[in-house]
């Protein structure tokens, strides 16, 4: 038993463990001599009837997630579920800004996947642990983000909202036509044409950054010691890349920050700290549109009261909002339809292929795999184990004691978890596949294994501390 479940968690998840394995169903693979069960992961036969219907994925949502991106999950093959369904259960799960709790996370759930790029909000260590990837959308807010970067910098060069505050209050006097003109000299700016933006961080967002900016007029400096081949395809030509944060801020009036949150030692809390924050101009706009923990307010509220600079975030922050020289917008940075229904789309691809034929990409905890499309007359096994030397030979070898030929087969590992896809060749012998798959499962080391055939929702096991559940 998962020991950090609930005590209501833990009791249904022994229910529906014992109960699938007292009633199931058995059929034969209409092309081959194959015996299976085909179980239902977690269900008694009663229950199945109740929480779902047969033969579909269900789909468990939290938030609102866009429908146009929903709709992307075939509906003869799935069922998407909001949030106020519970005690029942799902093979994946589907959420935007909610933070996921353990007890959520249903012992059948295959995958879950974050509509955006961060995944803070989900425990990912713990996922690991238990043979579950997580994956994100990676690029699909970028345009959203950028374009308020943009907004950023020009709200960054001219005291727009203040100008804006000003006629306001002059409207409720009755005197904005009188004072227009003489008041506006109090909310000069300077142009964006000429100077230059450090971009730290050149992902998706920070590359699309630097690309439009510079289309602008802007000079270009960037650091990103990970810059990968795609992103360097979206760079400006004359963009300087500099050795480290504080080369690339240097001579720069404007700096913007798009660098992922990472906690704990080596990581990126406070990063634009002190340090970094004393070889900025006295005049410099740093521009936050990553994560609010990124930057040490403290340091940076010393800077803001020495000289002209100003900070221009996404995010809320409880020394600063008041300052004169800062502008917090309530993390709108990815708020658009368009990024929405992307991101959406994205996680309802990605968990599809998931499902369906064991690929995964964009997964934060898993290598990214993927195996041509299984070959007739075959059977696809998936088996997530730790990564510990041995385990892909006694996989193999509970193939070959069953007298299993192994088509074609791809293992990959990151971290401390490993991941296989196999597909095996059905011979002329009837095969008990389930008891195959229980001897596969129950190997030490072994987390979970799946037997994908073409019935959605069927042929899922795990080892939990010893004990098989399916």
């Amino acid at each position: 038993m998962l020991t950090s479940f609930s005590t209501v968690a833990s009791r249904n998840f022994l229910r529906r463990a014992a109960s699938a394995q007292r009633a199931t169903s058995k059929a034969c693979f209409s092309s081959s001599n194959v015996e299976i069960e085909h179980y239902t992961s977690g269900w008694s036969q009663e229950d199945k009837d109740y929480y779902t219907q047969s033969g579909k994925f269900q789909i468990q949502t939290f938030n609102k997630i866009s429908p146009k991106g929903l709709e992307r999950f075939p509906g003869d093959k799935y069922e998407v579920k909001g949030e106020e369904f519970e005690g029942g259960t799902s093979h994946a799960i589907l959420l935007r800004s909610h933070k996921l709790q353990e007890e959520e996370v249903n012992v059948t759930i295959r995958a879950i996947a974050r509509c955006g790029a961060g995944t803070n909000n989900v425990p990912v260590d713990r996922m690991t642990e238990l043979g579950i990837p997580v994956f994100n959308t990676p690029g699909a807010n970028a345009n959203a983000v950028k374009e308020l970067v943009l907004c950023g910098l020009l709200l960054g060069s001219r005291r727009v909202i203040d100008g804006i505050n000003h006629m306001t209050d002059l409207g409720k006097q009755g005197l904005a036509k009188e004072r227009v003109e003489k008041d506006k000299a109090m909310f000069g700016g300077r142009e964006l044409k000429g100077k230059t933006l450090a971009v730290i961080g050149l992902g998706h967002i920070g590359a699309a950054t630097a690309r439009d900016a510079a289309a602008l007029g802007m000079n270009i400096t960037g650091y990103d010691p990970g810059l990968s081949i795609n992103s360097a395809l979206m760079l400006p030509r004359n963009i300087s890349l500099e050795d480290s944060i504080s080369a690339a801020i240097a001579d720069a009036d404007y700096i913007s920050i798009n660098i992922p949150y990472i906690k704990g030692e080596g990581g990126t809390h406070g990063i634009i700290g002190k340090d970094v924050i004393s070889h900025f101009k006295s005049d410099a706009v740093l521009l936050n549109f990553a994560r609010g923990e990124l930057v040490d307010s403290e340091a940076l509220k010393v800077f803001l009261d020495s000289g002209n600079g100003r900070y221009i975030s996404d995010f809320p922050d409880d020394l600063l909002w008041d300052h004169k020289n800062t502008v917090l917008l309530p993390h709108l940075g990815a708020s658009t339809e368009e990024a929405e229904d992307t991101a959406a789309g994205m996680a309802a691809d990605t968990i599809q292929d998931y499902l369906e034929t064991g690929t995964i990409k964009n997964s934060v905890n898993f290598p990214n795999t993927a195996l041509p499309d299984r070959p007739p007359n075959t059977v696809r096994y998936t088996v997530v184990n730790k990564n510990t030397p041995g385990m892909l030979a006694n996989v193999a070898e509970k193939f070959a004691e069953s007298k299993i030929n192994i088509v074609q087969q791809i293992n990959q590992s990151r971290g401390e978890v490993a991941y296989n896809v196999i597909d095996v060749e059905l011979g002329e012998e009837v095969l008990d596949l389930k008891k195959l798959q229980k001897d596969i499962t129950m190997l030490d080391g072994v987390l979970s294994s799946r037997v994908i055939y073409n019935n959605p929702g069927v042929g899922y096991a795990r080892n939990i501390d010893g004990q098989y559940y399916i």
